[in-house]
């Protein structure tokens, strides 16, 4: 247990690699992110299915300058995210979604590598995808080729596991042993990434003793969680908020 968002992530310093929770802006690990954001650390390897928006989650620390590199299988809400990237201040690796959590679950389970259908006959599997652009536009680094083979009739690509120095995410209920209930689409990436780090550090707006939660709703053992801070209600943000003509939501 850690009294402040503030004290948990204190030792993430500059190169860290992080495998952040979150879907959009529904589950993000906001107050760990706005700690990390207080500090010098700086030259972030990201993985995340996106990277927030301008002025919330992961979009604070990009705004910052702080990100160096991202993984990620969608970026469309952030402009900042957009004018780095073809300026040639960040590195992105674009991925599937489903592709993405794979890698992040293997990661956690120990398996170093996979083969999926995802991506083959594309630049995912073929190499050449903009990884980092230089300031005149021309591109810096590209992705490589990846190793493909056919299994049966059908051919697949190998993709690599990612692990991660911290995992970042956000639990609506968690017990001071680690176990964590995520809440809805907060389920879709948080538990995942939570798997993915060496040092896995909880969020939750609601933190009970050990025995409280029933053990068939937990959704993630605390055998992956090393560090739990009780940051309670989550300031929830919608990321594009859409009506219908005349006002009407």
């Amino acid at each position: 247990m850690y009294e402040s968002a503030a004290a948990v992530v204190a030792d993430i310093g500059d190169g860290a690699t992080l495998a952040v929770g979150g879907f959009g802006l529904c589950g993000i690990p906001d107050a760990l992110i706005e700690a990390i954001a207080e500090t010098d650390a700086s030259k972030l390897e990201v993985f995340s299915n996106n990277c927030g928006v301008d002025d919330h989650g992961l979009g604070i620390l990009l705004s910052l300058g702080r990100i160096s590199r991202v993984t990620a299988s969608y970026v469309g809400e952030n402009k900042e995210f957009a004018r780095q990237y073809l300026a040639g201040e960040l590195e992105v690796e674009l991925t599937p979604q489903g592709t993405l959590a794979e890698r992040l679950r293997a990661g956690g389970t120990g398996i170093p590598a996979f083969f999926t259908p995802a991506g083959v006959g594309s630049p995912i599997a073929d190499g050449g995808m903009p990884w980092r652009y230089d300031a005149d536009g021309s591109v810096a680094i590209a992705s490589p080729p990846k190793e493909t083979r056919v299994f049966g009739s059908k051919r697949y690509v190998l993709e690599e596991a990612i692990n991660a120095d911290f995992a970042l995410v956000h639990a609506e209920l968690g017990d001071t042993e680690g176990n964590l209930v995520f809440d809805k689409t907060a389920m879709n990436f948080n538990p995942l990434a939570a798997m993915a780090g060496k040092i896995t550090v909880a969020q939750v707006e609601k933190l009970v003793e050990p025995g409280e939660i029933d053990p068939a709703a937990v959704h993630l053992p605390g055998v992956f969680v090393q560090r739990i801070v009780h940051t309670g209600p989550q300031n929830k943000r919608i990321e594009k908020r859409t009506v219908r003509a005349g006002g009407q939501a």
